[in-house]
């Protein structure tokens, strides 16, 4: 039976060349995306700034609720086609999108390196990447085997697939999925599949390629249920994200606990951070998350 670590973790994001956590404070952040910086709210961070002055690129204005909305002001000319960063081999563009991101989630390169550590010393692994948007969290996996990568979104899987073009690995054994992550993992476990790593990062509210309606609360139970059941024995891990929500990593946990209390293992939780730059830099939380881990 997996035990649970009651004690909760942080996987910290340090920043490299293409991602730097530049100042945070009053409800907001300043990043550098490599040649470019932008400021975007985040409600985290209730302190205030180290520095006075932010110059940058442009800057996320958000609606007036906290569920969305918002556009941005830029202060200067992107390249309309986005501008190409990295991490370790993986070759990806970042453009600022509707949605504040700048397609990629740079706090989730230390689970990136996490999950390769699970899968060491296999060639021939088989992963699943649900809601896996862009592609990095595939193209870090698929240094290990096949990869399927499964996301609601046309134009995510479009910008993975090129992603994937310009890192020069298209030629890895990735299938590119346009489904809603609830449906095709049920039809996995109809279909007796097995898969050695899963990651998941659900969104708080989000519709699939048919108008499905995906609600987290309500939703993750019975998707995680089905991960299980696409697990086993000699499986290396299952790695959760959540954010936006009002939520404890402890809760997550305890799903997992429920899930996979037939398997070995452990379960941790905690809280995925970036750590600014600077003496002293301040610990900046981003997400939640849970991970199962048998190696």
């Amino acid at each position: 039976m997996a035990s649970l670590v009651q004690q909760p973790l942080v996987m910290e994001c340090a920043g490299w060349d293409s991602y730097r956590l530049l100042d945070s404070g009053a409800g907001r952040k300043w990043e550098a995306f490599g040649p470019h910086s932008f400021i975007r709210p985040e409600p985290q961070a209730m302190w205030q700034p180290r520095l006075a002055d932010w110059p940058a690129a442009g800057e996320f204005i958000p609606g007036s609720d906290e569920d969305g909305g918002g556009r941005w002001q830029f202060t200067q000319n992107l390249p309309d086609e986005g501008w190409e960063l990295d991490w370790n081999e993986v070759h990806f563009t970042a453009r600022p999108t509707p949605f504040r991101h700048l397609q990629f989630f740079p706090d989730m390169a230390p689970v990136w390196d996490w999950m390769r550590l699970q899968l060491d010393g296999m060639d021939a692994a088989e992963s699943l990447n649900l809601f896996g948007y862009t592609g990095l969290g595939t193209l870090a996996l698929s240094a290990h085997g096949k990869v399927t990568h499964v996301d609601a979104s046309k134009k995510s899987v479009a910008q993975a697939r090129e992603n994937a073009a310009l890192t020069g690995l298209t030629d890895r054994p990735i299938r590119w999925l346009t489904d809603d992550a609830a449906k095709f993992t049920a039809r996995e476990v109809r279909r007796g599949k097995r898969y050695d790593g899963i990651i998941l990062d659900p969104p708080k509210f989000g519709r699939g390629p048919d108008g499905e309606v995906w609600r987290l609360e309500e939703h993750l139970p019975g998707l995680i249920a089905d991960c299980a059941k696409l697990l086993d024995k000699d499986s290396r891990f299952l790695f959760l994200t959540v954010y936006a929500v009002r939520m404890s990593s402890l809760a997550i946990a305890g799903l997992l606990e429920e899930a996979l209390c037939g398997l070995p293992g452990q379960i941790e939780h905690g809280d995925l951070a970036v750590r600014e730059e600077g003496e002293g830099g301040r610990l900046l939380p981003t997400a939640i998350f849970a991970r199962w881990s048998h190696s």
